[in-house]
C-alpha cells in the first residue's frame, strides 16, 4: 500500500525513505512533494527533501498523483483490538458505512496495541493522503495520542484525550448507567442493587452515577451496603451472588453482560429464578451472551456502530464537534426477558 515508485537502483523508494534521508516528517515529504498550498515549510527543509528525492531516485506513482492537492477519498482507522473484538467490531462497520455513504473509502489497520505496528499504520496512512483518521480502542478510556495524529485531522472514537486536544466521540455512561436503573425501577423495583467493575474506568464512574441519578429521581435513597465491586468478569458476577441475596435486593444491574451471566449460574445454584425471583440487568448488549442466556438478558447497548458513524460524520464536518468535552452518543436499552 506504501506510496511509491522504484528508484535508481530498482528498489522501492517510499516517502518514509525520503524523510528518513532529509530528516524530516513524512507528512513534509508529502506537502513538498506534492507542492501543497498553503503549508508553511522552511526553505533548508524544502531543499534537503528535494535533494533526498534526487538522491534516492523517489517518483510519486499514479495513485499519489490522484491523492495530491487533498484529493483523497480515503478514511484511515487506526485501532488497537475491535477487528478482533466481535461486539466492538461493529466500529468499523458503522465508520465503513458513513464513509460509503459520503463517497469515502475506510483504510484499517488493527495494531493489537503494538506501538511499533501503529507507528507504522499512521505513517502509511500519511503516504496516502487520507482525508483524516479516526483512532479508536475497543474499551472507553482515556488514551495519550500518538504524536503523527497531529499531522492531519482526526477524531478519537470511544476513547478521548486529557484535555480535549482532539475531538472524541464516546459512549454517555452516565446516561446508559441511569437507564439500566430506570428499566428496573419501571419494573416495580426499589431494592436494587449494583455490581460495579473494580477496574478504574469512565464506566465504572459514569455507570455508578447513572445508577445513582434514576434512583433520586424515583425518590429512592442511595444505599452504598448495595453496591457491590467485583472483576469485571464471569466471575466476578458469581463471586458477588452470596452477599446480593444477603442484600434482599429484588433486582440486580450489573456491569457488564459478563457479570450478570456469572450471576444467572449463582442465582441458579441457590434454586433462584430469574426474572421471578430476582430481576438481572446487563450492559453492553454482548450479542453472544445476552441474546443467548435464559431468559435472554434485557442490557443496555454500548452503541459501537454510531460511535463509528459519529467519528466519520465529525471527521468529515458534517456534525460540529462540541466546544468541550467529547461527544455523548447514547445507550439504549434492549429489552429481553429478564427483567
Amino acid at each position: 500500500m506504501s506510496t511509491s515508485e522504484h528508484g535508481r537502483n530498482g528498489s522501492s523508494v517510499t516517502m518514509r525513505d525520503v524523510a528518513k534521508v532529509a530528516g524530516v516528517s513524512v507528512a513534509t515529504v508529502s506537502h513538498v512533494v506534492n507542492d501543497k498550498a498553503g503549508v508553511r515549510i522552511g526553505e533548508d527543509a524544502r531543499r534537503r527533501v528535494h535533494e533526498a528525492v534526487i538522491e534516492l531516485g523517489y517518483r510519486p506513482n499514479a495513485l499519489a498523483k490522484t491523492l495530491s492537492q487533498g484529493t483523497s477519498r480515503f478514511i484511515g482507522l487506526v485501532a488497537d483490538a475491535i477487528a478482533t473484538t466481535p461486539f466492538a467490531g461493529q466500529i468499523i462497520h458503522g465508520a465503513q458505512d458513513e464513509a460509503w455513504k459520503h463517497g469515502y473509502v475506510l483504510l484499517v489497520a488493527n495494531t493489537d496495541g503494538n506501538e511499533a505496528a501503529e507507528n507504522e499504520a499512521i505513517a502509511m496512512m500519511l503516504e496516502h493522503q487520507v482525508h483524516g483518521i479516526l483512532y479508536s480502542t475497543w474499551f472507553h478510556r482515556e488514551i495519550q495520542v500518538p504524536e503523527a495524529l497531529h499531522q492531519t485531522d482526526t477524531v478519537l472514537v470511544d476513547c478521548f484525550a486529557a484535555g480535549n486536544v482532539l475531538p472524541a466521540v464516546v459512549p454517555d455512561e452516565e446516561q446508559g448507567g441511569r437507564t439500566a436503573t430506570e428499566e428496573l425501577l419501571a419494573a416495580g423495583h426499589r431494592r436494587i442493587a449494583f455490581i460495579n467493575t473494580t477496574t478504574p474506568s469512565p464506566a465504572q464512574t459514569g455507570r455508578l452515577a447513572g445508577y445513582r441519578s434514576a434512583l433520586e429521581a424515583a425518590g429512592v435513597d442511595f444505599d452504598e451496603s448495595l453496591v457491590f465491586p467485583a472483576a469485571p468478569e464471569q466471575e466476578g458476577g458469581y463471586a458477588a451472588t452470596s452477599a446480593i441475596l444477603e442484600s434482599k435486593a429484588t433486582a440486580v444491574f450489573c456491569h457488564n453482560d459478563r457479570v450478570a451471566m456469572g450471576l444467572y449460574d449463582g442465582l441458579r445454584e441457590h434454586g433462584l429464578r430469574i426474572p421471578e425471583d430476582v430481576a438481572v440487568m446487563g450492559f453492553d448488549n454482548q450479542d453472544v451472551i445476552a441474546a443467548h442466556l435464559r431468559p435472554t438478558l434485557s442490557t443496555v447497548a454500548l452503541p459501537h456502530y454510531e460511535l463509528g458513524a459519529a467519528g466519520v460524520r465529525l471527521l468529515l464536518g458534517l456534525e460540529p464537534a462540541p466546544e468541550s468535552g467529547p461527544q455523548l452518543i447514547a445507550c439504549p436499552p434492549i429489552r429481553r426477558h429478564s427483567i
